[in-house]
């Protein structure tokens, strides 16, 4: 009896032991990253980034998984019903957490509750570009026609609720001017129909209006940062426009499901900090109007509830909808 006993105290121990070796072995079986858009957008570009990386340094391996639908609800509801054992990670840009919640019905969850916030991975502002054949010169030339012709310019955008259709809102807001709004499916249709001045003009995120600019193609009249931008430092903030409350960034994010055992969180915000930093990373994020912001999961809970009430404010008063 005391050898059937002995033996069972030491089985379980020895399954104790294992399972410490296997949460401290984190990750023991491959990462999902889940990016809640089709791939070619800046959250699936940082999501294959930092994957790359977490695969060098932690040795395990990570997964890219794009399940787009519904301006990002679809795959954020999918990774709240996940397991919260560190094998389910969302990459997503802001909308699916501060915007799409104050647009969308009977969502599938709820981003002040079911997730844990990790970092802010990069931040990028968005500039006013227009086509480079547009008579319109200035900040002062496009407020200017808007307020003598109301409702006439016309705003393209990657589709209603996003970055670039809630900044022209608060654009319109913030200078009692209106424009008319063209929303897309994506943001390709967007510069395609801009260069070919289909459309007047579109707050394109600077990752994405960056070439054309440098190109010749599209002409940049104002930021949404609160500094210059190292990469297009000719172009003024909207602060120095006198245009004052429009500092907006878009950005991408690391989250999951609420319930992340607290080893595992300290070693996946370490791992993309440090990705995020590496010298063979940063350099092209800057490069491409990325701002590294990398800050802390305290940090970034307090981040997404300032940004969640702004974003509702700014929807409710313009009474914008997703139709």
């Amino acid at each position: 009896m005391k050898r059937l006993l002995t033996a069972v105290l030491l089985s379980l121990g020895a399954l104790t032991l294992t399972g410490t070796a296997l949460a401290q072995a984190w990750p023991a079986k491959p990462v999902t990253l889940l990016v809640p858009f089709p791939p070619g957008g800046s959250s699936d570009a940082i999501a294959r980034m930092l994957g790359a990386k977490l695969q060098e340094s932690t040795g395990g391996s990570f997964v890219v998984d794009n399940r787009g639908g519904a301006g990002g609800t679809i795959g954020t509801t999918a990774v709240k019903r996940a397991t919260p054992d560190g094998y389910t990670v969302l990459v997503t840009s802001l909308g699916p957490l501060v915007i799409g919640p104050h647009l969308l019905k009977n969502l599938g969850y709820d981003p002040t509750k079911d997730l844990d916030y990790i970092t802010v991975a990069v931040q990028a502002p968005n500039v006013l570009v227009v086509p480079a054949a547009s008579a319109h010169k200035s900040m002062a030339e496009v407020i200017a026609y808007e307020k003598a012709n109301p409702g006439k310019m016309s705003f393209a955008s990657s589709g209603n609720g996003s970055s670039d259709h809630i900044t022209a809102e608060l654009f319109w807001l913030q200078t009692g001017t209106s424009g008319l709004h063209i929303p897309y499916k994506g943001g390709g249709p967007v510069m395609t129909d801009l260069l070919g001045n289909q459309v007047d003009a579109s707050f394109m995120n600077i990752n994405t209006a960056l070439p054309q600019v440098k190109a010749g193609k599209l002409r940049a009249l104002g930021i949404t940062s609160a500094k210059r931008s190292p990469v297009l430092p000719e172009v003024p903030t909207m602060d120095e426009l006198g245009i004052k409350g429009l500092q907006v960034y878009s950005w991408q994010a690391v989250a999951a499901p609420k319930g992340l055992p607290a080893d595992i969180k300290a070693k996946l915000h370490a791992g993309i900090v440090a990705a995020l930093n590496a010298p063979d990373i940063k350099p092209k994020l800057l490069e491409q109007g990325f701002e590294i912001v990398a800050n802390t999961p305290e940090q970034f809970t307090a981040f997404q509830h300032a940004e969640f009430e702004r974003w509702k404010k700014v929807i409710t008063d313009r009474k914008i909808t997703a139709d």
